[in-house]
């Protein structure tokens, strides 16, 4: 029935191109190009309304055409340089612009870090602007896809709303405010002509000494799934041609959070990269199952793992690429490799590029040497290694998800958004994630919440006034950075802000209070991590550091109730000190809406998150496998979290 089906859309496809005689008419090597649009600087706020050619001169061009149609006549119409060009995601700094026209390239991306000079929202409409002008003067005026890691919020823009990192949502646990979040980062991205996002990440994280953590919602695949899938509505919507929405992309197939310690092979990385060694049910079982879910929600993207599995890099491993992914799966969208992915699968180029397209992938993230990538595809067409048949296939899936997103009609900045970016309406959307994502894990004789009219209030920690610190890594740059690097309310700020006029708030970072006399009801320590991403945050350790130790040490003799807010992209090892702490919050990594912190402090919003990981007593009990089987009792189980 399948192909009978399948047969009869094709022949209606072919019945719809003979009408129109486009295919007849224009031979591929001699198209018509739409009108190229003027070389003169972008207009100060384009609109995302449609602006078609005054004369529709190709079925591709015509809005009113399925898109299957217009598919077919585009593909129809191209040569096999301007196919590879589609299959050509390039790291923005390295991209001559020219290459954008001559060589039909597909999409660009920022990388963390990967901002215009000066960092503004509007900046960055002028700077994908521009791009996407070059584009559009190519022979067939393909538009470009702009994509990015906003993987808590648009988190490369400065002022820009950060999000809690996808750990604390994951407490949170209300796939109803994900779709919010996923709505709000989508305007702030269309805002910047931004239409594709490399989130969510739903991996399923089985040791939390990944440095990557943080960005999963769980250990628990249920969790993942539901949450993930929320999340990507919201990006998408009910149509990816509305302005303000943007394409999703699950991340990282397949098995990414199941890596085994030690098995990466990259520099100091430990965890992240590395080998998930499972079996096959296991890996269909624990992290298959978010991208089922994912693609039954509409994902059209879905971006490719550096870690291997049963003996291979995933970029070059067919069997759950095609086979089961776009096969069993039925995946439709394209995938994307990540950053320098093919690179890693074999020593040789050649070889490397010719597995990679054959098991699969559709676009490939070259952020630097594109020209090597596109000669040695090109080569390896017109040597047979790779099959014009399979180059047609990744090409019509990348078109295919261009023209759902209305690209064609609307491939510029939808300006008139920029005024959302940053908003109070959005950070009011932040502030409630930062509150719903706290877990309360201890509260002695019910010190929280705190009373507002405290006569004295001592608050130390660097983390408490610093923004940089409590955002995490991708924020503004790649690994985050500390201090003030995006707008927002920090911990400090909240508490003092929460507090009745009366209340004399002291901060010391250092605990030590040296200018101030005297025992305080209540101390507020802020302590954590610094900011990290990816494999360089694989830790061996999860620890306390020795500072905030001897701090919290200094503080407990100067008040009588000591609250203690944790700071951290996963559970950390508090086991010996947590009895001495009257109260402990677990705040994960709340991006710029510190107030939210502040609002569970102090009553303003009941404690209501649940751990979505095992918290463990030490070290020895990890990876998760290891605590379930035959580890002890963890210093706190899975879902656990007081209510006040």
């Amino acid at each position: 029935m399948k192909n009978k089906l399948k047969l009869i859309t094709n022949l209606w496809l072919l019945l719809t191109l003979l009408c129109i005689g486009c295919v007849q008419s224009q031979p591929a090597s001699t198209p018509t190009a739409p009108p190229p649009p003027s070389s003169t600087p972008l207009p100060a706020a384009p609109t995302a309304t449609a602006t078609l050619p005054v004369e529709i001169e190709a079925a591709y061009q015509n809005p009113q055409l399925p898109i299957e149609a217009r598919v077919a006549d585009l593909l129809a119409r191209m040569t096999l340089a301007e196919k590879i060009g589609q299959m050509t995601q390039v790291e923005k700094n390295s991209i001559q612009k020219d290459d954008l026209t001559t060589q039909a390239i597909g999409s660009l991306l920022s990388g963390g870090g990967g901002y215009p000079t000066p960092n503004t929202p509007a900046a960055w409409a002028r700077m994908v602007n521009e791009f996407q002008e070059y584009a559009l003067r190519s022979r067939l005026g393909i538009p470009l896809i702009y994509g990015v890691d906003a993987v808590h919020g648009h988190n490369n823009v400065a002022g820009a709303v950060i999000f809690p990192h996808n750990i604390g949502l994951g407490a949170a646990n209300d796939p109803e405010l994900m779709a919010r979040i996923g709505r709000v980062t989508a305007a702030e991205m269309a805002a910047t002509g931004v239409y594709w996002d490399f989130a969510p990440v739903v991996a399923v994280s089985q040791d939390i000494r990944w440095g990557r953590t943080y960005e999963g919602y769980s250990e628990n695949t249920a969790l993942v799934a539901t949450l993930g899938t929320a999340y990507l509505r919201g990006l998408q919507g009910d149509s990816l041609a509305d302005p303000a929405t943007v394409l999703g992309t699950p991340k990282h197939y397949v098995g990414d959070g199941g890596t085994a310690w030690g098995s990466a092979a990259i520099g100091t990385y430990h965890l992240d990269t590395g080998v998930t060694e499972v079996d096959e049910a296991t890996l269909r079982a624990v992290h298959l199952s978010p991208y089922v879910a994912a693609i039954e929600a509409g994902a059209q993207s879905i971006m490719i793992s550096y870690s291997s599995w049963g003996g291979s890099k995933l970029h070059g491993q067919k069997y759950l690429i095609t086979e089961v992914l776009k096969g069993e799966l039925g995946f439709e969208g394209f995938t994307v490799s990540d950053w320098g992915g093919i690179d890693r699968i074999a020593p040789d180029y050649y070889d490397a590029v010719v597995t990679a397209i054959n098991a699969g992938v559709d676009m490939a993230m070259v952020p630097f040497d594109y020209e090597r990538y596109i000669a040695t595809v090109t080569r390896a067409v017109e040597a047979g290694d790779i099959s014009t048949e399979r180059i047609d296939d990744a090409v019509r899936r990348i078109l295919r998800v261009k023209f759902a997103l209305g690209l064609f009609e609307q491939p510029f900045a939808a300006e008139m958004l920029l005024a959302e970016v940053g908003s109070p309406a959005h950070r009011a959307v932040a502030r409630e994630a930062v509150a719903k994502s706290l877990v309360l894990l201890k509260n002695a004789e019910e010190t929280l919440p705190l009373p507002t009219d405290l006569p004295r209030l001592y608050v130390t920690g660097q983390a408490a006034d610093d923004i940089g610190q409590q955002c995490g890594g991708w924020t503004i740059e790649w690994q985050g950075k500390l201090g003030d690097i995006t707008p927002g309310t920090t911990i400090l700020q909240a508490i003092r802000a929460s507090v009745a006029a009366t209340t004399t708030v002291d901060y010391d970072p250092t605990g030590r209070f040296e200018t101030v006399q005297g025992q305080v009801p209540v101390c507020i320590a802020v302590v954590g991590e610094t900011p990290y991403a990816e494999g360089v945050g694989d830790r061996a350790d999860l620890a306390l550091s020795v500072n905030d130790v001897r701090m919290l040490e200094r503080l407990r003799a100067r008040c009588d109730q000591l609250v203690v807010v944790l700071i951290s992209g996963r559970p950390l090892i508090v086991t010996e000190q947590i009895d001495y702490w009257d109260a402990l919050v677990a705040a994960w990594l709340p991006g710029t809406e510190g107030q939210g912190v502040a609002d569970g402090l102090f009553g303003a919003r009941p404690f209501t998150g649940k751990l979505p990981y095992t918290w463990p007593r030490a070290m020895e009990q990890l990876p998760l496998s290891r605590l379930t089987a035959d580890g002890g009792a963890p210093l706190f189980p899975f879902g656990y979290g007081l209510e006040r």
